[in-house]
């Protein structure tokens, strides 16, 4: 008979998401729900597949999380699972090491929480031996590799590993219990669970090493389609290796290019278009897309200066189409150079011009840009600079990029309006 299991992570259960809620609160609620949402599909996707065990490989919290709410909910799942007669294995990660709810929430005894120390469950169920392995985060940091702290496979049986590791690195993420996927490999677990990096990767190999991701995004650098893990293992030792989506809300990217239009009924228009063929791509719920205009367009300057409209129609036109939320609009749309007289005959073109070619250029100007952005990324907490890149080289394509956008906006409130029939 088989044994069947879910693995998933980095829940992050009623994370706060400040900055999304200083945009747009009824979004931020939305998210907010979301992670909770997704746990429901989760133990949905387990009643209905009927697994043997759901796996949770850390930061099933989020931080130093102390609402009850969050406890209750939580034990509620549980119980769910535990009257299925399923079990659940869990593990902390870093967040959850921070978190109250850890030391103190009562779970169903179907529920096993590893400890600080590395163990082993043994499950019997007729021909197949199957053993978990777990080790828990004590503090927030894990520095050095826990992989020596595991015990080494059970022989005879079927052995699963739940760890939480950054691996060897990913941009965004701090170092947690690195090790090489190599090692990991190398032990002679037959499947290893892990958690921690929020983007989804199976590491080919000998043995089966999945990274799940989350199972919700929470945030724009959170985007596509989130999936937790279905695994079986079959009588002859053998592991079947499936996706299933179990996100509400997915965070999308949507450039619309808006160079073949000239007028702002156009120009919606073709929003509105986009907008709907992005939603026709998006299997979940909802669709929460950053929007980008680009293109060179006479209408470049209107749309600057006429941000605050623009957002509103385009949040109409979102809505009209249906499950879709604006995260953010971004507007990097260019006015089309005009060469020659009309340049010149025109002060702001040939302004605009001038600040192009020249003044964004100039080393003087462009140090002081510099140095405020740096200043101003210091001053943040290390998890807030994501802003600026992940080097050097991102960091000064942000300040060319500020420098240009900063100029274009500036020549926007120059520029007359133009009737809409002009």
């Amino acid at each position: 008979m088989p044994f069947r299991f879910v693995h998933t992570a980095d829940l992050h259960l009623d994370s706060p998401l400040r900055s999304l809620a200083m945009r747009n609160s009824d979004l931020a609620e939305l998210i907010g729900d979301a992670t909770r949402q997704a746990l429901v599909s989760i133990v949905d996707l387990c009643i209905e597949e009927r697994v043997d065990a759901l796996i949770i490989a850390g930061d099933l919290y989020d931080g130093d999380q102390t609402s009850m709410k969050t406890a209750r909910f939580l034990a509620g799942q549980m119980q769910r699972l535990h009257e299925a007669g399923i079990a659940t294995f869990i593990i902390r990660g870093n967040h959850d090491a921070m978190s109250r709810i850890t030391q103190e929430l009562i779970l169903p005894p179907s529920v096993a929480r590893f400890g600080g120390r590395a163990e082993m469950i043994d499950i019997e169920q007729k021909n197949l031996a199957i053993s978990i392995h777990g080790l828990s985060f004590a503090h927030p940091q894990a520095p050095d590799s826990l992989l020596e702290k595991y015990r080494r496979p059970a022989p005879d049986a079927v052995n699963i590993g739940i760890m939480h590791t950054s691996l060897a690195g990913a941009p965004g993420h701090d170092p947690y219990a690195p090790c090489r996927v190599s090692d990991l490999h190398n032990w002679g677990f037959d499947y290893w669970a892990l958690g921690h990096i929020h983007s989804r990767t199976q590491h080919t190999g000998a043995r089966t090493v999945i990274m799940p991701g989350m199972p919700q995004g929470r945030d724009i650098n959170e985007a596509g389609e989130k999936t937790v893990t279905l695994v079986t293992v079959n009588d002859d030792r053998s592991l079947a290796v499936e996706e299933r989506r179990t996100s509400t809300a997915q965070f999308e990217r949507v450039t619309i290019d808006l160079s073949p239009v000239s007028t702002c009924r156009e120009a919606a228009a073709l929003i509105e278009k986009s907008l709907g063929e992005a939603r026709d791509r998006t299997r979940t719920r909802h669709l929460v897309g950053r929007l980008r205009l680009i293109g060179a367009t006479p209408l470049s300057w209107q749309l600057r200066r006429d941000r605050d409209l623009l957002q509103t129609e385009v949040e109409q036109r979102a809505e009209s189409v249906g499950n879709i939320w604006i995260e953010k609009l971004e507007i990097a749309t260019s006015t089309p150079r005009i060469d020659g007289e009309g340049s010149a005959a025109d002060p702001v073109l040939e302004l605009g011009s001038l600040m192009r070619d020249d003044v964004v250029h100039r080393h003087g100007i462009r140090d002081v840009v510099r140095d405020l952005v740096q200043e101003l990324r210091d001053d943040l907490p290390p998890d807030a600079r994501g802003f600026s890149g992940d080097d050097e080289a991102a960091f000064e394509t942000l300040v060319d990029q500020l420098l240009l956008e900063g100029s274009e906006d500036m020549l926007a409130r120059l520029k007359p309006e133009i009737p809409e029939d002009a």
